[in-house]
């Protein structure tokens, strides 16, 4: 599997290996990494994949599969409904690597009012977050919320240690220790699809 040399930067940076004090960073890259296919690559700290998302189809397709790094689907995304009732439904796959999905959706997202969107999750207590900045593939810097406003990931395009700003599909995703990172993945996966960047 392909490595990729990890720099932790973030443009809320307060330590000096650029990542906030119980926070996760994760590289972003946004290509799928099979041939003439649609979807990104996510890399872990130490460099090396984590996961990978495709959805074999057009860009911003109905359905994409998250996967981990051995190809297992972990979670999958639909697109639901039309217009202004569209949503995007996101089911666990079962724990036997199949690509069968559970009965029950995870969680769902649709857009809201002022470029956002709005996180439902389904069962049981219904957190919700929300996402800045869903509209404009051409701007890919973004945050999670939570219900309290309060900050749990944060997406911007990645830097060097130097200071270079790398391409618009290259970004650093950086996560609250507290947050379940595979819901902030999907997440970032449905924003790729609501913009068609994936």
């Amino acid at each position: 599997m392909a490595k990729i040399q990890p720099l932790h930067s973030s443009p809320c940076s307060t330590s000096s290996s650029g990542v906030q004090p119980g926070r996760q960073a994760y590289t972003v890259w946004m290509k799928s990494l099979v041939f003439n296919g649609n979807g990104c690559a996510v890399y872990g700290p130490d460099g090396a994949v984590a996961f990978r998302v495709d959805n074999y189809g057009c860009r911003g397709g109905h359905e994409a599969l998250f996967m981990d790094r051995q190809g297992n689907a972990l979670i999958r995304i639909r697109r639901k409904g039309f217009w202004t009732f569209r949503r995007w439904e996101v089911c666990r796959c079962t724990h036997d690597g199949s690509e069968e999905e559970e009965a029950t959706p995870w969680f769902s997202v649709r857009r809201a009012k002022k470029g956002g969107a709005v996180v439902a999750m389904h069962g049981g207590a219904r957190t919700c977050y929300r996402m800045d900045g869903c509209s404009g593939a051409r701007k890919p810097e973004y945050r999670v919320r939570g219900v309290d406003g309060s900050v749990v990931a944060e997406v911007a395009r990645k830097q060097t240690s130097a200071g270079v700003v790398l391409g618009e599909d290259v970004l650093t995703l950086t996560v609250a220790q507290e947050m379940d990172h595979l819901l902030v993945l999907g997440l970032v996966v449905v924003r790729g699809l609501i913009n068609r960047s994936l």
